[in-house]
């Protein structure tokens, strides 16, 4: 089994930290079961851009998240941080 530290953050891709939270790709108000590995910040910035009924609908998987124009700024802001970076995180819910 893959050491956590080593897996890349589902989101972003990059090295996962010290500091790891856990992602349902479809919310589990939704049904989802799965979760996946993801920095605090990436996992923060999700749920500030998207709805749980958008995530269900439109972004279950990370293509399609890292595809959503929402996004975009985000990752390539994120790019490069190192792996336990934190800043505030701000965004607008769409579409409840």
């Amino acid at each position: 089994m893959q050491d956590e530290a080593e897996r890349p953050c589902w989101l972003c891709e990059r090295p996962l930290g010290a500091r790891i939270e856990w992602h349902h790709p479809v919310p589990k108000s939704r049904g989802g079961r799965e979760t996946v590995a993801v920095h605090p910040i990436c996992h923060r910035t999700i749920h500030a851009t998207f709805a749980n009924a958008q995530l269900a609908r439109d972004f279950a998987s990370a293509a399609d998240l890292r595809g959503a124009p929402a996004l975009a700024a985000f990752l390539r802001w994120i790019d490069g941080k190192p792996p336990d970076f934190h800043a505030p995180t701000r965004g607008v819910r769409r579409g409840r």
